[in-house]
């Protein structure tokens, strides 16, 4: 593992915290994720933060959310919302677009194969 010199963190201001979209009978799924413990400065990047730096902090914030109870609701918060910065649910924001994109993608691909479908039943029934 990448070993850094030590050097304070300087947070750059947090993004406000939405509401979350989802509860459950037992309260907000948020209230039993691990990150609550941690330092939020693991989960949004610093200023000016260099590469290798935020490379190992990700990890590090990924490694939180391997172990978290919630990770895929919180997964599917930032991709519902969608969360801007930050790691959640164990995706960086470049690569929850990467999801979000696919999933346009694959909506697309439904829809444009339920519409031949359709046009080809039409077809069928005229002929």
């Amino acid at each position: 593992m990448l070993q850094l010199p030590h050097q304070p963190l300087q947070v750059a201001a947090l993004p406000p915290q939405r509401t979350p979209v989802r509860e459950d009978q037992a309260g907000p799924w948020h209230s039993e994720a691990v990150c609550r413990r941690d330092e939020a400065g693991l989960f949004f990047a610093p200023s000016k933060e260099p590469t290798a730096a935020r490379l190992a902090r990700e990890e590090s914030a990924k490694r939180v959310c391997a172990r978290c109870p919630v990770m895929v609701e919180c997964q599917e918060h930032a991709l519902i919302q969608p969360e801007p910065y930050g790691v959640w649910g164990g995706l960086t924001a470049a690569e929850r677009r990467v999801v979000l994109a696919r999933r346009r993608r694959r909506e697309m691909e439904l829809k444009a194969s339920s519409a031949s479908s359709a046009a080809a039943g039409r077809i069928a029934a005229a002929g």
